[in-house]
């Protein structure tokens, strides 16, 4: 609405000024009118093309604006006004040009003489401008030093005499003492190093009129013009200066000074009304072309935003659909082209809309589907390692980490042949999955053993490669830590050939013993001295061999069979000093010694099945340290992290077996001469029926050390 009133207002305007050319060049051709119309034509013709002027010149600001601001359409619209104007402005100035030529030529053909007035008017216009610039350089010189009379630093002046030199275009501005000796400059002449300083006559000058003004030629055939004032000191003692300006004028000044005072004198003769009469015309033709031009680029604008308008609610629903507004509809005004192609912009929308709510709930799917997977990796006991085809690892599970002892992060996004050096506890289980990916076979299951923080581990290995139209995209690697599985098979099976040895071997001990002691009974006495020594001896040996192994036996009834944990309120740190003051007497040499921890409260165990292991762990490193000066400690020490607490038993003797040391808890392993290999399996059992751990290591300060972590279960 508010376009069309514009519209309206500028016709109407346009059509007025019509009408005013007319009459206007109607005037100009009849005497009578000349006199009477044409000054108030020609004012109304000039009104008209302002406000005309005006309403275009609004039009491209708002069109500018809206261009910077970067508006939708606005750089189309633009391109089109300016177009519009190109197509209006060249034949216009074709027109305006030959008709122009075409007014000129006719007017010398009806008086066929020179302009000599209107040379002479040019050649007054340029001395009166030479005049006029003097006088304003030589104002502009003495507002300077006025300014300068007032400024006492040398820092100050410097800067005003370079502000004041640009601001008055000026190429030098030098302050100088009375005897012409330079005290500050201000020059944007890149070839003079040192300011042009002012001769005698031009100190003299000053001191006799007080201002020196005079045009002088330069080395490129130019002018300019030097000023010199007098510059006053703040005080009557002070010393007088003189400020001097060198200002340049355009070089196209000088030449056509030099044009107009040659066609002056060459066109002497020329009459009186040829100059008026052609201005008149040229003015009339310059006025139509002006207001034709500018009502064809008002005209441009107009058409312009109409034809562009569907391509700007195209750009704005393009954006709209960008930001994910798939409901905005435009509206279609018209049946052409860019009615069909609004219309099917807003079909487009539609579907899209359609298609992108199908989509979301896809992606929800997915992303359900994706959290469920996630859930189920993360609570599987079972590690899971995914590959990519370029075999570098994608994605772990929980398990996976805890299962190796580390953590995974770092090692996303690296090849397989990279991950043994930062898993070097795993790198049987790394070379196991490199060997599968590189057999290239769909499925395969391997049995791997790894070293970690607690020992040695039992892993049993799947892989599977992941096909995706005949292509390889990857592997899917599953493995589950069987060493828990593997040692209660095995202690199963050791406690049925335990049992079965006890069985087999206690009901032949006691007739045994009772034998060899009524053999020693009845015929001991009945002997010479030296048969009675022999029998004596025998007889006692069998008895302490069959008491022996009753012993054994009876370890393995108990290996077979243990005894269900009575739990009880325990200070571990008590229990452990009670068990070493058993050891403690003048003739061990070993020194025990305990280090408790103050902060550890009474825990819930078997206070005697935890003091049999502690029997068993200090005479094994007794028996370790014998012919040594040894010693050994027992620590305690409450895990913040986990919330339990740990017990090492540490000695300083020479170790355990390296490789023996991750079977030293199964049954009949020993390293000991007379050792039946129990001791140590009893432990384990004892601590993994209280829900702990236990492991061997060597320490690298030397010696050995056995690790017992216990869930921490307070009274």
């Amino acid at each position: 609405m508010r376009n069309s009133q514009g519209f309206a207002l500028t016709l109407t305007l346009s059509l007025a000024l019509l009408g005013a050319s007319v009459l206007l060049s109607q005037s100009a051709q009849d005497d009578d009118l000349f006199g009477d119309y044409y000054t108030a034509l020609i004012v109304l013709n000039a009104a008209g093309i302002a406000i005309l002027t005006l309403l275009t010149f609004f039009q491209v600001r708002r069109l500018v604006s809206a261009f910077r601001a970067r508006t939708l359409g606005s750089r189309l619209t633009l391109r089109f006004i300016g177009t519009f104007a190109i197509l209006a402005l060249v034949p216009l100035a074709m027109v305006y040009y030959f008709s122009v030529q075409f007014l000129s030529r006719s007017i010398d053909s009806w008086f066929d003489v020179r302009i000599e007035k209107a040379l002479d008017d040019a050649l007054l216009l340029g001395r009166s401008t030479l005049e006029a610039t003097k006088l304003e350089v030589i104002r502009q010189a003495r507002t300077a030093a006025r300014r300068i009379e007032i400024t006492t630093s040398s820092v100050q002046l410097y800067n005003l005499l370079d502000k004041l030199r640009a601001s008055g275009a000026f190429d030098e501005m030098s302050l100088h003492s009375s005897t012409g000796q330079i005290l500050a400059s201000s020059s944007n002449l890149s070839i003079s190093l040192v300011p042009d300083a002012p001769g005698e006559d031009v100190l003299g000058k000053v001191r006799r009129d007080g201002v020196y003004a005079e045009f002088e030629p330069t080395d490129d055939e130019g002018l300019r013009l030097r000023v010199a004032v007098p510059v006053s000191g703040l005080s009557v003692s002070s010393p007088s200066r003189v400020l001097q300006i060198l200002y340049p004028l355009p070089l196209r000044y000088s030449r056509l000074g030099e044009s107009v005072e040659s066609a002056s004198k060459e066109y002497d003769r020329l009459q009186y009304l040829r100059g008026p009469l052609t201005l008149s015309f040229v003015l009339s033709l310059t006025l139509i072309s002006l207001m034709t031009l500018l009502m064809a680029l008002w005209a441009s604008i107009y058409l312009a935003q109409r034809m562009l308008a569907p391509l700007r609610d195209l750009a704005e629903g393009t954006r709209a659909v960008s930001r994910g507004d798939y409901d905005k509809i435009l509206p279609v005004e018209s049946g052409d082209e860019l009615g069909v192609l609004v219309d099917s912009f807003n079909r487009m929308t539609r579907e899209i809309g359609a298609a992108q709510q199908t989509a979301l709930e896809s992606q929800r799917w997915a992303e359900s589907e994706h959290a469920y997977l996630d859930t189920v990796l993360t609570h599987l006991s079972a590690g899971v390692l995914s590959f990519d085809g370029t075999q570098q690892l994608r994605t772990y599970n929980a398990a996976a980490a805890r299962i190796l002892g580390t953590d995974l992060r770092e090692c996303v996004g690296n090849p397989i042949e990279n991950l043994a050096q930062a898993l070097p506890g795993a790198a049987a289980l790394i070379e196991a999955i490199g060997q599968g990916m590189k057999e290239q076979i769909p499925e395969w299951q391997k049995e791997v053993r790894i070293s970690g923080g607690e020992g040695r581990h039992i892993l049993i290995c799947s892989g599977t490669r992941v096909d995706s139209d005949d292509k390889d995209t990857g592997h899917v690697v599953v493995f589950e830590d069987a060493t828990e599985l593997l040692n209660a098979q095995r202690d199963a099976a050791w406690g049925e050939v335990a049992r079965r040895l006890a069985h087999e071997i206690k009901n032949p001990l006691t007739p045994i013993q009772l034998s060899a002691e009524r053999i020693r009974n009845k015929y001991l006495s009945t002997l010479e001295p030296e048969r009675r020594e022999t029998l004596d001896r025998s007889t006692r040996t069998i008895v302490q061999q069959v008491d022996a192994m009753k012993t054994m036996v009876n370890a393995f009834s108990e290996y077979a069979r243990p005894a269900p944990l009575q739990r009880a309120s325990t200070d571990l740190n008590q229990l452990i000093n009670d068990t070493v003051e058993l050891f403690r007497s003048g003739q061990n040499p070993i020194k025990l010694q305990t280090e408790p921890d103050p902060s550890l409260g009474r825990i819930q165990i078997d206070p005697n099945s935890f003091s049999q292991v502690l029997n068993n762990l200090v005479i094994n490193a007794q028996d370790a340290l014998t012919g040594h000066e040894g010693m050994v400690v027992i620590r305690t020490e409450q895990d913040r992290r986990t919330g339990g607490v740990t017990i090492t038993v540490q000695d300083n003797g020479p170790g355990f077996d390296p490789d023996n040391i991750d079977r030293i808890f199964e049954p009949y392993v020993s390293s000991k001469e007379n050792g039946t290999g129990l001791g140590l399996a009893i432990c384990r059992r004892i601590i993994e029926e209280h829900g702990g751990t236990i492991r061997a290591s060597n320490p690298q300060q030397g010696g050995a050390a056995v690790i017992i972590s216990l869930p921490l279960r307070r009274h």
